[in-house]
């Protein structure tokens, strides 16, 4: 397994690998383009045998303390294998070499798979945002903190 940045090559992948989400929560062609040329890092897993099998999507506001979580996709197929924890990790080692000091997400309050996989992650609950996607339903704000405690040593 391969975690590299992705680059506009991957973009048939990258859609392909979103197919199974509700058309309200995938990406288009024309937004991969525009997140890999913005403010944001994308991230992919990928391996020699099955090709991409996953992939994350980072968002950085320039001076921004805290990074976005925006997006983390596991093909149906590799579910259970690790590799959304693997991305996690690489994801928040990004953040954390451009200065960010915390990472934060929203997840549909429903995915509770996504939601154990975050606690387990270090993340924590910090608000409940209702009616927050396009069909109605409620997200769950999560934030994990990347610096480490100084236990009073400076």
């Amino acid at each position: 397994m391969i975690i590299r940045p992705a680059t506009q090559a991957d973009i048939d992948a990258l859609v392909a690998l979103e197919a199974s989400f509700p058309e309200e929560d995938r990406f288009d062609r024309r937004t991969w383009r525009r997140l890999l040329s913005g403010h944001a890092s994308l991230l992919v897993c990928d391996t020699p045998k099955d090709g991409l099998l996953a992939a994350a999507v980072m968002l950085y506001r320039k001076g921004a303390a805290i990074a976005r979580l925006y997006s983390i996709t596991v093909a149906p197929e590799a579910r259970g294998q690790g590799l959304a924890r693997a991305l996690m990790a690489a994801c928040e080692a990004d953040a954390a070499g451009r200065g960010a000091r915390a990472v934060r997400l929203e997840v549909r309050v429903t995915n509770s798979s996504a939601i154990r996989l975050y606690e387990a992650g270090g993340y924590r609950v910090i608000a409940t945002l209702e009616s927050y996607y396009p069909d109605g339903e409620a997200a769950l704000r999560m934030e994990k903190s990347l610096e480490a405690p100084s236990n009073g040593v400076p």
